[in-house]
């Protein structure tokens, strides 16, 4: 990104009222955070909010790392090699259940009735039309036991199938759609950049809206740090939640400008990302949005039982 450029992203956030403060006084000590993400839409404001400073002037030096799965970064998390990740829900209730202290800091990807992020897909001559015709198949997932499980799980038997007899193996998702077209797999549940990027191409085909079997409006994906770390950075995790609330009260409504901060990150061309649809993004945590994907965790047997939304919400 050219300096020119930098510059004009700062002077927008300004003008949009989301810059906060002026930068910190040089020689001020910044609170270093490192934060796991794996390529999907919804690290847009993440990625804005270091690209536009944001995070600087809340007095953040974020470091933002790469992972396969948002399961792979909440481990790390949980390891100790990294503060916080973006996780899809599923691992991080899987982790409460099993009372590890955990929990959620700031929100992201909200599932709403209009959400077209992610979806259902085959190759464009497969004749596959509902679950029903996936009983029996070999299914490709991030990693097993997520998000994208549960929900294909419950799109199969909302849609005539039993995905009872459906085996899931893990797959890397940036991978899925050469799967498809090999004919390795039959089908998968995958989410932009990839999935537009995926039909821009015309090698496959949406046949269904997973995410809208789970419920209407749901939170799908979060931050999370273990409660160790957020007890003794308690400030540094109040300006990261409230910094990215901000970005992506800002990117939701500006796409076209986030497209510089996200291409290099996702490896896909900046025209494809420009034409994708935005997607909801939360600005806050809210119980009533969580609670339908634990009541589908325990539901598909990723854990053994429910419990209320709010044990997995940091007191901040």
């Amino acid at each position: 990104m050219t300096n020119m450029r930098r510059i004009d992203l700062v002077r927008a956030l300004v003008a949009a009222g989301c810059a906060g403060s002026a930068l910190p006084a040089v020689g001020q000590t910044m609170t270093k955070l490192s934060v796991g993400v794996n390529a999907s839409d919804d690290v847009t404001p993440l990625l804005w909010a270091k690209t536009g400073a944001m995070f600087a002037r809340a007095g953040l030096d974020v470091d933002i790392q790469k992972f396969s799965s948002g399961s792979v970064a909440i481990a790390a998390v949980l390891g100790g090699s990294l503060d916080a990740a973006r996780t899809s829900l599923l691992p991080m209730i899987s982790a409460v259940s099993r009372g590890i202290a955990v929990q959620l800091i700031a929100p992201a990807e909200l599932a709403t009735p209009n959400d077209n992020s992610d979806a259902m897909v085959v190759a464009k001559d497969s004749p596959i039309t509902s679950g029903k015709q996936l009983n029996g198949t070999t299914l490709p997932v991030p990693s097993l036991h997520d998000f994208n499980e549960v929900c294909t799980r419950a799109w199969i038997d909302s849609t005539g199938g039993d995905s009872k007899t459906v085996r899931f193996i893990e797959l890397p998702i940036s991978s899925i759609i050469s799967a498809i077209g090999d004919g390795r797999v039959p089908a998968a549940m995958i989410t932009n950049p990839f999935l537009h990027d995926g039909l821009a191409g015309g090698s496959i085909k949406v046949i269904g809206r997973p995410n809208q079997a789970i419920a209407k409006h749901y939170l799908i994906t979060a931050y999370a740090a273990t409660a160790s770390f957020i007890a003794a950075h308690h400030d540094a995790v109040v300006a990261f939640a409230q910094t990215l609330g901000k970005s992506a009260a800002y990117t939701t409504a500006h796409h076209a400008e986030t497209v510089a901060a996200v291409a290099p990150f996702w490896g896909i061309t900046a025209s494809v990302i420009a034409g994708m649809p935005t997607q909801s993004e939360a600005t806050s945590l809210d119980p009533k949005d969580i609670q339908p994907v634990i009541d589908a965790a325990a539901r598909y047997g990723v854990i053994a039982k429910a419990f209320p939304a709010e044990t997995m919400i940091a007191r901040v």
